[in-house]
């Protein structure tokens, strides 16, 4: 059975739960060189159905950015 929680022990926190994608998963995609919610889309299918986590997947990357921006 795959380990279900992050390395800090927490349940994974969803991002989109139509695709089951979670936060983890989006931040892999943009480590792997996704800078748009349409990369994120076309790799995990988040955002591609009732597209309601097209917000939070835009929030992600911002902060992504802003953490490069600040390094």
């Amino acid at each position: 059975m795959p380990n279900l929680f992050d390395p800090g022990g927490r349940p994974p926190m969803y991002v989109c739960i139509c695709r089951a994608v979670t936060e983890n998963d989006v931040h892999d995609c943009i480590a792997s060189g996704a800078r748009s919610a349409r990369q994120i889309r076309d790799a995990t299918g988040a955002g591609g159905d009732c597209a309601t986590c097209v917000r939070k997947i835009c929030a992600i990357l911002k902060r992504s950015e802003e953490l490069v921006i600040t390094a």
